[in-house]
């Protein structure tokens, strides 16, 4: 049975009605199914099993650290890609030794941090980065170990916004540069190249464009070491995608078989970096219905905007909506734009989206936002953050609680010329 499905006639996440948490906590929120997760990870660990393989996390996909602490609690490692990342992963428990620090624009503080707590590897894009990392850690006394991010030049047919695998985009070295650029590295000092990374994009539903990137990661590793260099790991990123609405994303099995065929013969330690395929369906936006507007075309406003998800009106992104309170079975469906209260046009979730009767107090679930959510929310229309709501079989805990308006406007302060005595406004004159 799905941990996020009706029971009852309630739309429950495991055991937990999603009534019961709006009583609690109120909407908009976001409720997580801790069960899927750890469900998702021992997947990966089950389809790779017999090769060397850490799988490590991607918190740019959701990095709240109960999320976090869920994947480190089941053995995950993390990728991070930025000192604030590397923080909540240290904080959640994950072993500076599983932590791989991936990105294009590494700082030099974010370097020092990285190497005084010990990480196991730095995926670096850039001469100018291998430049900045010896001379950090030089001056530490540290040796940073590296995996230069190759640009396999490859096309993940997938959302242009998130294709990173391409000659013009702008992560990793040129694949036919690598090997000048891995010489380049062995002779720096402070750095000890040990592995290639490749990452071609994110929400992939084909191995074709995997099986072309793994293919010249293998030709690299090969050509590499019989130069001399020593390769001892292969990261292999993330991008597995999953079924927002009718994709069918390949299985894992399928996927681990592809990476046995192609890069099993090497030999070679491997990492694995999913996000969005390990928390995405595990996920969900709680919302409700403020009113039911009809002017020649049904408009359902929710207290739920695109600040709190901004997937549709980024992407144009597809999620499917459901009222929490079961349809009747012979309801009709008619068509609905499901949109939020923020003055845009493109604060929209779904237009013309066959639904059922619906009023204002109805609870909504917005679906599949596990990824790339809460993460990106913003305060626009000084609208305050929702809370993160973790469900553990009949259990759950608020584990970022709702923002509010005090502590949102309170990070502001008035200028002295526009303060009083008392650092309030000072008003104008009559």
């Amino acid at each position: 049975m799905s941990d996020i499905a009706y029971r009852d006639g309630v739309l429950t996440v495991e055991q937990v009605p999603l009534s019961r948490i709006a009583q609690a906590v109120g909407t908009p929120a976001y409720v997580y199914s801790s069960a899927a997760m750890r469900r998702g990870y021992q997947a990966y660990v089950e389809a790779l099993q017999g090769l060397d393989v850490m799988v490590c996390y991607a918190l740019k996909a959701n990095s709240n650290l109960a999320v976090i602490g869920t994947f480190a609690r089941a053995g995950a490692g993390a990728d991070v890609v930025s000192g604030g990342e590397l923080e909540k992963a240290l904080r959640a428990g994950v072993p500076p030794e599983r932590i791989v620090f991936a990105g294009v624009g590494k700082t030099e503080a974010e370097m020092a941090r990285a190497l005084e707590v010990g990480i196991l590897e730095f995926n670096v894009e850039s001469e100018p980065e291998l430049e900045a990392l010896s001379r950090v850690a030089t001056r530490l006394g540290r040796e940073a170990e590296i995996a230069v991010r190759i640009n396999p030049d490859v096309d993940a047919a997938t959302h242009d916004k998130i294709s990173t695998g391409r000659r013009h985009d702008k992560f990793g070295i040129d694949w036919q540069r690598a090997p000048e650029v891995y010489a380049h590295a062995a002779r720096l000092s402070g750095l000890k190249p040990a592995g290639i990374a490749v990452h071609i994009g994110s929400q992939l539903t084909s191995l074709a464009p995997f099986e072309a990137a793994f293919r010249r990661l293998a030709e690299l590793a090969r050509t590499l070491r019989a130069e001399g260099h020593e390769i001892r790991r292969l990261d292999l990123g993330g991008g597995l995608g999953i079924a927002y609405r009718d994709e069918i994303p390949p299985s894992l099995n399928d996927y681990a078989e592809l990476i046995r065929r192609t890069l099993g013969p090497l030999g070679l330690a491997l990492v694995l970096e999913p996000g969005r395929h390990l928390v995405g369906n595990a996920g969900l936006l709680l919302s409700k219905v403020i009113y039911v507007k009809d002017e020649g075309r049904r408009f359902v406003i929710l207290d739920a905007a695109m600040n709190d998800l901004i997937r549709p009106t980024l992407y144009g992104a597809w999620h499917e909506i459901q009222p929490v309170i079961e349809a009747a079975a012979l309801a009709e469906l008619t068509p609905a734009d499901f949109v939020g209260p923020i003055c845009e046009s493109g604060d929209s979730f779904a237009k013309a989206r066959p639904a059922p009767p619906l009023a204002a107090e109805d609870l909504i679930a917005i679906r599949s936002a596990g990824a790339y959510g809460a993460v990106m929310a913003s305060n626009y229309n000084t609208r305050t953050l929702a809370p993160e709501i973790m469900v553990d079989g009949d259990r759950f805990a608020v584990v970022r609680p709702r923002q509010s308006l005090e502590a949102l406007i309170g990070q502001e302060r008035l200028p002295p010329w526009l303060a009083n005595e008392d650092g309030e406004a000072a008003r104008g004159a009559a």
